[in-house]
């Protein structure tokens, strides 16, 4: 955005994507907003998420998320003239993205050995539940499955509580993050080698990234740290007049800082309060005070008088809010576009 060059940084990179639903398709997405050329290779008759919800106007809002940008090719890869256009494309792309079952791609005639031969500076991106071997090669899997098998969903919310899955697909996300990654790097290499990589990438894999200190800290002291929901002392949700902010006070500064602004400077004197340790011991009477406090304020009045103070905090919006959220549309993370089905 600063060096003064018009062209996106993948121009001239063609990317095949066979991608089903959201952590290989993502990947291309990316590659795609990084300005390459991808083809997103589907059955005649469209991809199967093509008709998932939720719906806009008949057109589905969770398929343009992932697909926007692409270009489109129905082919069957069971038919001999499918295979063969698609051999062809090979021969002169850069990157090659499946999330098909492992060995399956190869079954249909497309495996890395293939590829290869047909172009050895490919970059073959294979994304799957478990990865490509490992004890679970050969189940299915999705992103609930690795917030499962990670330990994450018993990390989430409080102890009592049941399992809780995050709201949305954040093993898929993170997973087409580091697929993005690896595919940059083995694109880097085969520019500099003159040969492409295979990659492995892998839902699992990802879950348990997610969980890589809590797993570090159990094996290394037998212990397991509790369950603390949305926090507390300082870090913590709390109920506004009309909705929930969350505020987070970190370190002394910012713990001195909350302390003058709900008028409660006794505190900073009172060896109590000295520090994290201390504080922690007297929770249920900052909680108390602190919930008395924002209760008396709309979510943007605690807003404004916390965050000049340097104190970080935020609205904790609804959809409805978040969608009216000038963030969101300045910096265009979203943007209203033309579609062909919903008309915008």
């Amino acid at each position: 955005m600063t060096n003064g060059h018009t062209a996106a940084p993948l121009e001239g990179v063609r990317v095949l994507d066979l991608g089903r639903y959201q952590a290989g398709p993502r990947c291309a997405l990316m590659l795609s907003r990084l300005g390459a050329d991808v083809i997103k290779i589907e059955p005649p008759d469209g991809e199967e998420s093509r008709g998932n919800g939720p719906q806009v106007r008949g057109q589905s809002a969770y398929w343009v998320q992932y697909n926007s940008g692409k270009r489109s090719l129905g082919l069957n890869l069971y038919s001999e003239t499918g295979k063969e256009i698609l051999r062809d494309l090979i021969k002169v792309s850069d990157i090659f993205i499946q999330n098909f079952r492992p060995g399956a791609i190869a079954e249909m005639g497309f495996s890395y050995d293939v590829l290869k031969a047909l172009n050895p500076k490919i970059v073959m991106v294979n994304i799957s539940a478990y990865g490509q071997f490992g004890p679970y090669r050969d189940r299915v899997g999705f992103d609930m499955l690795g917030q499962a098998m990670s330990g994450l969903m018993m990390s989430t919310g409080e102890e009592g509580m049941p399992p809780i899955r995050t709201s949305f697909p954040l093993i898929d996300r993170i997973t087409s993050l580091h697929a993005t990654v690896g595919a940059l790097a083995a694109l880097w290499d085969a520019r500099i080698s003159g040969e492409g990589q295979s990659l492995d990438v892998a839902l699992a894999d990802t879950g348990y990234t997610t969980m890589e200190i809590p797993i570090s800290y159990y094996k290394g002291t037998g212990n397991v740290n509790p369950r603390t929901g949305n926090g507390s002392n300082f870090i913590n949700t709390y109920e506004c007049s009309d909705g929930w902010i969350y505020l987070i006070c970190i370190g002394p500064q910012m713990w001195q800082r909350v302390a003058k602004v709900i008028r409660h400077d006794d505190w900073l004197a009172d060896p109590r309060f000295a520090d994290r340790a201390e504080r922690d011991q007297l929770r249920e009477m900052i909680e108390a005070e602190l919930g008395q406090w924002f209760g008396q304020r709309t979510m943007q009045d605690a807003v404004d008088t916390m965050s000049p103070a340097g104190i970080p905090i935020q609205p904790v919006n609804t959809v409805e809010l978040a969608a009216a959220d000038p963030h969101v549309w300045e910096r265009d993370v979203m943007m209203e576009v033309t579609d062909p089905i919903a008309g915008t």
